[in-house]
């Protein structure tokens, strides 16, 4: 028997994979739905495919996911 109090809320909620195809599952996470970027249907590890990494893409895309977190960081020094 669990203890009352102490274990976080355990529901279900809907993944969508980056191909499109959606599964429930259950989590801790605290949302409905969850979207992932990355599976195995697009991942270089699972299709053998090697692609250029695009660093200045990858870069953007890191600034407008997480913000101005690293030009606060630089005013704080």
């Amino acid at each position: 028997m669990m203890k009352e109090g102490i274990h976080p809320d355990y529901n279900f909620m809907s993944v969508k994979l980056a191909d499109g195809t959606t599964f429930t599952t259950r989590s801790t996470m605290g949302v409905e739905q969850y979207s992932s970027e990355v599976d195995s249907s697009n991942h270089p590890f699972y299709t053998g495919k090697r692609t250029m990494v695009d660093t200045a893409g990858r870069v953007e895309k890191f600034r407008r996911r997480y913000g101005g977190q690293d030009e606060q960081a630089e005013t704080e020094e």
